[in-house]
């Protein structure tokens, strides 16, 4: 046979998109698998014309999902980055905007009771990060629900509001929220390394001449730029302990991610609304894959929030926000409010961020045999 089918479903959750999984229908063996993720993606190509991924960072994603065997957890679920262009896919990090997502796939294929009439909160135990995650989901007639008046910044239309919790959210990666303290200093660059959620490396965008209103067009068009971002980021791999080598850090490019982070600045966003400096906390752009996020991924923003409530970091000292509560982040498409909670010991608690999530097609994706 040229092909074989395996179930599929594709679900936008926040502003990320992706293709999810039930783990019983995808091959054991991880070759194998990992294959099935390329072909179904396209990520052979930067087009991924002959896939279901459309070339950007945002949508080449896979999501897996189990029923749990933890007592405390209903479901296990683990997040894969695919490459564009490039044969990667990366599992050391994970995707906060599918956390939505996650909910909605969780409730619509039965993995969970879905006999709540309003709503229900699922506990999503994520194997990338090994962190609970807490999806407060809107169901009605045992389906989660897609219509509601919640306007999430990156989209069009409103939906129905979820929220997402992710608790001790903390040293995922390398034991420590702060592993290289508040700052670091490597060849005369300074930068903050936070591993929360997703790992990140927090740069000053006035250090590369920038005030953070730039369009994503301009940064994404300074080739030497994003080469300059991209040899920070490897080595910050590397002094962090994820990566022996600059070489490898390179080969997995998903993480750490990059923001440029400024102080609060009154712009216009991609979709010609101001944002004025008063109503944000700070203004950052986020580099992943060595590309300009659109917006700004669901785990940079919890990243970023929390980072400006540790003292000392590069987006403490830039921005306004430096209590337990709501911080307002203002990136390339509007305003984004996060839920931040300070433990006793200056640590993060929790992190949270509401979010909307739709299923756009349930079928069959086609792999060649």
């Amino acid at each position: 046979m040229a092909q074989y089918a395996i179930p599929c479903c594709i679900y936008r959750g926040g502003t990320s998109r992706g293709l999810f999984f039930h783990e019983k229908d995808l091959p054991a063996n991880q070759r194998e698998k990992h294959r099935v993720f390329l072909e179904a993606i396209d990520a052979y190509n930067p087009s991924q014309i002959d896939g279901l991924g459309s070339g950007t960072s945002h949508t080449s994603k896979v999501v897996v999902i189990a029923p749990s065997k933890q007592e405390d957890a209903d479901i296990n679920y683990t997040f894969y980055q695919i490459g564009i262009g490039q044969e990667i896919v990366d599992d050391k990090g994970t995707c906060g905007n599918l956390m939505a997502a996650v909910g909605a796939f969780a409730v619509d294929e039965n993995l969970v009771d879905p006999s709540h009439k309003e709503g229900m909160a699922i506990q999503a135990f994520n194997t990338n990060i090994e962190k609970m995650i807490s999806i407060q989901v809107p169901v009605e007639n045992g389906v989660a629900q897609v219509q509601g008046a919640y306007q999430m910044p990156g989209t069009v239309r409103p939906g129905a509001k979820y929220a997402v919790h992710i608790l001790d959210p903390g040293g995922g990666k390398t034991g420590e929220t702060l592993p290289l303290g508040s700052i670091y200093k490597e060849n005369d660059r300074n930068y903050s390394f936070v591993d929360l959620v997703n790992p990140f490396v927090h740069l000053e965008a006035s250090t590369f001449h920038l005030d953070g209103t730039e369009s994503n067009a301009e940064i994404s068009e300074n080739g030497e730029l994003l080469a300059a971002l991209e040899t920070v980021r490897a080595k910050a791999s590397v002094s962090s302990g994820m990566e022996e080598t600059v070489e490898n850090a390179r080969k997995t490019p998903a993480v750490p991610k990059i923001t440029l982070v400024a102080p609060p600045q009154t712009y216009v966003s991609t979709s010609g609304t101001t944002i004025n400096e008063k109503d944000i906390d700070v203004t950052a752009k986020m580099i992943s894959m060595g590309k300009v996020h659109r917006t700004f991924a669901g785990s940079g923003l919890y990243n970023l929030a929390a980072s400006i409530l540790l003292p000392g970091t590069i987006p403490n000292r830039l921005a306004n926000a430096k209590q337990s509560g709501v911080v307002r982040i203002g990136h390339p498409d509007g305003i984004a409010e996060v839920m931040v909670a300070l433990s006793d010991e200056d640590d993060i608690s929790s992190v949270g961020l509401d979010r909307t999530a739709r299923l756009i097609m349930k079928g069959e994706v086609y792999i060649r045999a």
